[in-house]
C-alpha cells in the first residue's frame, strides 16, 4: 500500500472545521470520516477528528474493527 504521508499538523486541519475533510489516524494510518454520520462537524462523541486516536480505542465502545469500514487515505508521519 503506497500512500501519503501527513505530519500530526496536516492531520490536525482536517477536522471538519478548518477543512471540510473529518480524517482520524489509528496504529499509523490515517482514514476518512467524512461521510460517517457518526462523525457530524468533526466529533465522535467526546473524540474529536483530526487526532490520532490509536491510545483512546481501548476506551470505546467498539473494537478496532469500526476502522474496516473505511478505506486508509494516508499514512501518519511520526
Amino acid at each position: 500500500m503506497d500512500l501519503p504521508v501527513y505530519t500530526k499538523q496536516q492531520l490536525a486541519l482536517r477536522n471538519g472545521q478548518d477543512k471540510p475533510q473529518i480524517w482520524v489516524a489509528y496504529k499509523g494510518l490515517i482514514y476518512d470520516m467524512t461521510d460517517s454520520r457518526l462523525w457530524r462537524n468533526g466529533k465522535h462523541y467526546e473524540h474529536w477528528a483530526g487526532q490520532d486516536l490509536t491510545d483512546e480505542l481501548p476506551d470505546a465502545p467498539h473494537t478496532s474493527a469500526v476502522f474496516e469500514k473505511f478505506e486508509p487515505v494516508g499514512e501518519l508521519k511520526v
